[in-house]
């Protein structure tokens, strides 16, 4: 089991990957059609749009986090 510390590093990695698979799947599908290439195309889809999506989560999910909880008046200390 990880460290309480990896939190955050272990949310935006697991984050990022269900957001990107579901995101450049429909995308793909939407833009190139499903056929038999399909799995190739959207895997290269994922390999390019992972690394992006895990750096912008990581970099700005404290402050959207705080942001929604100011939106929803919901405290910091819950």
């Amino acid at each position: 089991m990880l460290k309480p510390k990896h939190q955050r590093i272990v949310h935006s990695v697991l984050m990022s990957v269900l957001m990107v698979t579901i995101m450049t799947a429909i995308i793909t599908a939407i833009n190139t059609g499903i056929d038999g290439a399909f799995v190739e195309r959207w895997l290269k889809s994922w390999v390019l749009a992972w690394p992006v999506a895990f750096a912008i989560i990581l970099v700005f999910g404290k402050q959207v986090q705080m942001m929604s909880m100011r939106l929803c008046k919901v405290s910091a200390e819950k």
